[in-house]
């Protein structure tokens, strides 16, 4: 098969960046022919990764033909703090027309059997109108999009309605995409994946880690966190945790970035925080050897759509401690991780204490095991092929 993959965000920094890049190295393993289309505010060296081929919509001057502005988000992003919703008039137009552009390009070119869309959003509204089958999949902070704006909601129900297929990522992301569009039999639950050829154990001593990022002081011990400086993600909840389990031989790595970076480093200075480093956004490598390293990481989201960084985090053997609310409830059971009362620092610091006194224990290589068997993308990416497939019979 010929994919076109589309999504909103580059492919690293976000979790739907990421799904994308992982579904499209699982495909081209398969031997389909994949080509994605992304927006960018670095100008990329190569087109081609792992056998797919990158088709990059440029953003924020960064070279010749780039659009003037960075690529708008849902929240925020490591590398753009711009929001759809304070797109100007004049900005809308030229995003539209350069996505449309790539995607002519890429059916002129290409001639792609299907596209996959990531995000029921505007990238999707677009696709619809070439006549190509086209599958969706809802991320999350696409929903977080409709219901805090009405701006594009006319656009993102006129891309439900023309997908022939919509991946759904957890039970609580298909309760949502239900509440907003109703139920339809086009909705179809597929959990994200990893990459077990990017994401693995590593032997990393807690030590090199910290010199990696030039921390200095006497740590035997490392908690880990991922992500993007959004409220949803609940980094204030960790470092009112932080305050409550700090210990002088344990060290906090908050590695991401994003509008709230500012926010919460005052936060961290306000409340004391020795133990608690912020190592901004990390590569797909650095961040297998901080969670190799850690003894447990933290995914303390408000409500996550999925936490495709737990899983990482679990398929580098290390326990994660997560909030109760959304995607993690799929993914986190007692023999790989605890969850926490989403929004209660004081119940997510009594968690990450029974782990670093002992009190609970995990078996890193069941935990291993249980993310290969159940996450990694390779062990997925037939159900995904036939969700083509299907879409393409119809």
């Amino acid at each position: 098969m010929r994919i076109l993959l589309t999504n909103h965000f580059p492919l690293t920094g976000s979790g739907s960046g990421v799904y994308t890049m992982n579904i499209a190295r699982a495909l081209a393993r398969k031997g389909h022919d994949v080509h994605i289309i992304m927006p960018e505010n670095e100008a990329l060296s190569s087109l081609e990764e792992n056998g797919v081929t990158l088709h990059p919509v440029y953003f924020n001057g960064c070279c010749d033909g780039a659009l003037p502005f960075n690529y708008p988000c849902f929240t925020t992003h490591p590398r753009s703090l711009q929001t759809f919703y304070d797109l100007t008039d004049e900005q809308f137009i030229l995003y539209e027309h350069a996505f449309r552009a790539a995607i002519e390009e890429e059916i002129e070119s290409f001639s792609p059997d299907i596209i996959h869309c990531g995000h029921i959003w505007l990238q999707a509204y677009y696709a619809a109108d070439y006549g190509i089958p086209l599958v969706i999949t809802a991320h999350g902070t696409d929903l977080i999009g409709y219901k805090n704006s009405e701006r594009f909601r006319n656009e993102a129900r006129a891309a439900y309605d023309a997908a022939k297929k919509v991946i759904v990522i957890s039970e609580g992301n298909a309760e949502i995409v239900a509440d907003i569009f109703g139920k339809d039999d086009k909705c179809l639950l597929l959990r994200n994946g990893f990459d077990p050829s990017v994401i693995y154990p590593e032997d990393i001593r807690v030590q090199d880690e910290l010199d990696a990022f030039d921390i200095k002081g006497d740590y035997h011990t490392i908690i880990s966190f991922a992500g993007k400086f959004a409220h949803f993600k609940g980094i204030d909840i960790l470092l009112e945790a932080a305050k409550i389990y700090d210990k002088d031989k344990v060290a906090t790595l908050v590695a991401g970035d994003g509008e709230l970076f500012d926010e919460m480093t005052e936060l961290k200075e306000r409340l004391g925080l020795k133990n608690v480093f912020f190592i901004h956004n990390l590569t797909h490598e650095n961040l297998r050897k901080l969670f190799s390293a850690a003894t447990v990481s933290l995914v303390t989201s408000r409500n996550e759509p999925f936490g495709l960084v737990a899983i990482e985090a679990l398929a580098c053997g290390t326990p994660v401690i997560a909030s109760n609310q959304g995607g993690p409830l799929d993914i986190i059971t007692p023999e790989v991780g605890l969850l926490f009362e989403s929004e209660n620092p004081e119940d997510l610091a009594a968690k990450v204490t029974s782990v670093l006194d002992g009190e609970v224990r995990f078996d890193t290589k069941r935990i291993v095991d249980y993310a290969v068997g159940k996450y990694s993308q390779d062990s997925s990416i037939d159900a995904l092929i036939e969700v083509y497939e299907t879409a393409i019979a119809r």
